[in-house]
């Protein structure tokens, strides 16, 4: 198919959609029939524009937007969007888009983990209500190496506000200093921080000692009782693939990413991209 595709000078997706364009096995004569009923009864002319293409392009490929998010900025039903990708009408391929309705299969635990800490049945409600800012949720996005850096993702409850900061080890002392910036950062407005079992947070008690922070632990194998974090280390790991390591990465590739993970409007926050200091995100 790719022969064909840099044969005919047509994307892969296009050859594709082609291949597929009716059920069975592929007839020339039937598909251009096929072809010709669309586009007659297509009704009016496609408001695809270059520009609009090359904004919807950029938008998926380089900064990560699910279809949808690029349909409500642009005005236009998200089906279109699809539509277009379908038809070939936009250079975007699968791996382009976000997984939606994969089954996901959890990955084995390879951090090590502790058993102690405040569990999150002792978590106040007000903090779930995600009324008041200052209550984040963290984790630890690794590389695909065994040792070297990580990075510790932050993601706040009200504004889903997200931090995301290199780590230089794995270990609890690297995340302990990494919190601790954040704090700082964010001049004390860190009130809670809802984890996991990881060794990483084995120092929490320093960490509220230190910064006056709440620490809970989320119970074993629910990632849902994180789930803005969880949501947003999946869009992280779409601009760092799996496998590669986090030394590769500049500081000024993960201050882009940090923008770009803040620059998304957010369907929970009613489409909404809230006016965030950058100077909070530079790792």
């Amino acid at each position: 198919m790719r022969y064909i595709a840099n044969y005919l000078d047509f994307s892969k997706t296009t050859i594709f959609n082609e291949l597929h364009r009716l059920n069975g096995e592929y007839q020339a004569e039937l598909a251009q029939t096929d072809f010709e009923r669309k586009v007659s009864q297509r009704g009016r002319k496609s408001s695809l524009t270059k520009n609009l293409k090359h904004l919807i392009e950029e938008k998926i490929q380089v900064q990560k937007w699910s279809p949808e998010q690029v349909a409500h900025v642009v005005g236009i039903a998200y089906k279109t969007v699809y539509n277009w990708i379908d038809q070939g009408w936009l250079d975007v391929q699968l791996p382009d888009l976000p997984d939606h309705g994969i089954r996901r299969h959890r990955a084995k635990e390879k951090r090590g983990t502790f058993s102690h800490g405040r569990s999150i049945e002792k978590c106040p409600h007000k903090v779930e209500t995600r009324q008041k800012f200052g209550h984040f949720e963290a984790d630890t996005v690794l590389s695909g190496k065994r040792k070297g850096q990580a990075v510790a993702t932050f993601v706040e409850r009200k504004s889903s506000l997200t931090i995301v900061k290199r780590l230089h080890g794995r270990d609890s002392q690297s995340m302990t200093q990494a919190v601790l910036e954040l704090a700082s950062q964010l001049q004390d407005k860190l009130k809670t921080l809802t984890v996991d079992h990881g060794k990483e947070f084995a120092n929490y008690q320093t960490i509220e000692q230190l910064t006056g922070t709440q620490v809970y632990f989320a119970h074993a194998y629910s990632p849902h009782e994180r789930g803005s974090n969880e949501n947003r280390n999946r869009v992280l790991q779409r601009f760092i693939p799996k496998g590669q390591a986090i030394e590769e990465l500049s500081d000024y590739q993960l201050v882009q990413i940090n923008w770009y993970l803040n620059s998304r409007p957010l369907k929970c926050l009613n489409w909404h991209t809230r006016e965030r200091k950058i100077s909070c995100v530079n790792a």
